[in-house]
């Protein structure tokens, strides 16, 4: 009814219903692609501990791609932050950097780590986070496996004390701090 009291004409509720039927089909659509990108390309987790400091901290949520080694659109590199599941038990999640590829031969002296020889420029591990009694003798990374450690070499459980990990293991890569907001922005 309008302000006199008069019925709204009829032609007048079926463009109401057909709005509203656009914006709900228009929502739908919305959660059903969010419900995707969050399943199957990026998923928002939460880094437990310190070993990737000063990368990542304690509490800090990020995204992970899950896409981009599923399907072969991009290779494992060196310096990738890698999520696995841990080798010892698979019901945990392990996010580290990657520093030996398949094939690399990988040494450390005095906490100094040797890539096919030659020591690697690490400028995202602290001075104060390495670890100058960690030692390796040299050994050559299978096919299909991965060296990983974390940034604060003092502090971390990584390819050091349980070897490398399989390629099967790894399921994305870290792109996107989100929280907390003034921590926000890609990461490499």
């Amino acid at each position: 009814m309008d302000e006199l009291g008069h019925r709204e004409p009829l032609r007048a509720r079926p463009a109401l219903l057909r709005s509203t039927l656009s914006w709900g089909r228009d929502l739908v659509l919305s959660l059903a692609i969010a419900l995707v990108v969050i399943l199957f390309l990026y998923q928002p987790v939460k880094v437990e501990g310190t070993s990737m400091m000063p990368s990542l901290v304690d509490q800090e949520r990020i995204f992970i791609n899950k896409f981009i080694y599923r399907f072969g659109l991009g290779s494992i590199e060196r310096g990738d932050l890698v999520v696995f599941w841990f080798p010892g038990d698979q019901s945990k999640s392990y996010i580290k950097r990657v520093i030996g590829l398949p094939g690399d031969t990988i040494a450390i002296e005095e906490g100094v780590v040797f890539v096919n020889g030659q020591p690697l420029s690490e400028p995202y591990v602290p001075e104060e986070f390495r670890d100058r009694q960690s030692r390796l003798a040299p050994f050559k990374i299978p096919p299909d496996q991965y060296f990983v450690l974390g940034d604060h070499r003092s502090s971390s459980n990584d390819s050091r004390n349980w070897g490398p990990v399989h390629r099967r293991y790894i399921y994305g890569k870290a792109v996107f701090v989100y929280w907390p907001p003034e921590k926000m922005g890609l990461l490499y």
